[in-house]
């Protein structure tokens, strides 16, 4: 199903010498914040062609009439594969023919030079990925995160999230992903972590280069994560049994399983909490979210007062 109108405005010239993008945008109930999201993208500075692909996850799908300047194209179709977020990214990588593919949440938006600076980055560097630094916008507020100063690798991520690549910021060469590392891991509980997990095998291949401005805004109201907390708990676990690389990395690991250890606790699961928080000091005493998990174990407050505090200064667990 198609649905798109020709745009009056030319915002770019066509060039056939940029590369061609797909953007695909899972959304599920959420037409206004999912219609913000496509504008912005089909409206990005860029001379290249972008084909939006929106995958409506477990609802029906429904025509966005949002104009189509010149080079753009959408296109609007349902999860055909697992229910959830890495199904619905798998449904349109595998339906993209272009040389990237990115992704969008339908609840943050990007900024009009994100795809140019990228593209011309990886033109420069050479690489198959590049993120962007973000803006975290969250209850009025907002939190300016600019991107890495070096390229990502592989052990910096088993060292750390490296909080600002995220899958509504990331451009992947899609052969990469077609043929390479494979698509989105539609195993992990709930889609939790899915990103997470791709940077890890994208990173296995090369450095991952990361333009350092905030160009994309990552709005934090409304996930359809919050106070899932056994299933976040059950995913990070996944994580570190797919990649025993973690192993390798006390610092690294600890930081897992003290997340783990906060979302047991969190889910009123204090036997597993205690657990997986000792596994974590064992690693790293020094792992503050493993404090933080045990002040929520030890029931001296909630884990949903934890993250509320977290989330209002643009962090998280």
């Amino acid at each position: 199903m198609q649905c798109c109108t020709e745009g009056t405005k030319a915002l770019n010239t066509p060039s056939p010498s940029a590369p061609s993008v797909t953007v695909v945008v899972a959304t599920r109930d959420r037409l206004e914040l999912l219609r913000r999201a496509v504008t912005a993208i089909l409206s990005q500075e860029y001379a290249g062609e972008i084909d939006v692909i929106v995958v409506f996850d477990q609802s029906d799908p429904v025509a966005l009439d949002v104009d189509c300047p010149p080079g753009r194209s959408l296109r609007v179709t349902t999860n055909g594969r697992t229910p959830g977020l890495a199904g619905s990214r798998n449904t349109g990588i595998t339906a993209a023919r272009t040389d990237y593919v990115a992704f969008c949440d339908d609840d943050d938006e990007w900024l009009p030079g994100k795809l140019r600076a990228q593209v011309e980055l990886l033109a420069a560097e050479g690489g198959v990925a590049a993120g962007t630094g973000i803006e975290i916008r969250s209850r009025g507020t907002s939190n300016p995160r600019p991107g890495p100063e070096r390229p990502v690798t592989f052990r910096d991520l088993l060292r750390d999230r490296v909080f600002t690549l995220n899958g509504s910021n990331l451009i992947i060469d899609r052969t990469v992903l077609t043929e390479t590392v494979g698509l989105v891991d539609e195993n992990l509980p709930g889609s939790y972590a899915e990103d997470y997990d791709l940077l890890l095998r994208i990173a296995k291949l090369g450095p991952i280069h990361c333009v350092r401005q905030p160009l994309v805004a990552i709005n934090w109201q409304g996930s359809f994560f919050a106070r899932r907390f056994p299933m976040i708990a059950d995913a990070l676990a996944h994580l570190l049994a797919k990649h025993p690389e973690f192993a390798t990395d006390p610092v690294g690991i600890a930081r897992i399983e003290g997340q783990i250890a906060f979302y047991r606790a969190a889910a009123g699961q204090y036997g597993e909490a205690w657990h997986w928080a000792r596994r974590s000091l064992r690693h790293n005493w020094r792992e503050r979210r493993t404090y933080l998990a045990l002040l929520v174990a030890s029931r001296l407050t909630s884990g949903q007062r934890v993250l509320a505090l977290l989330n209002a200064r643009g962090r998280g667990i």
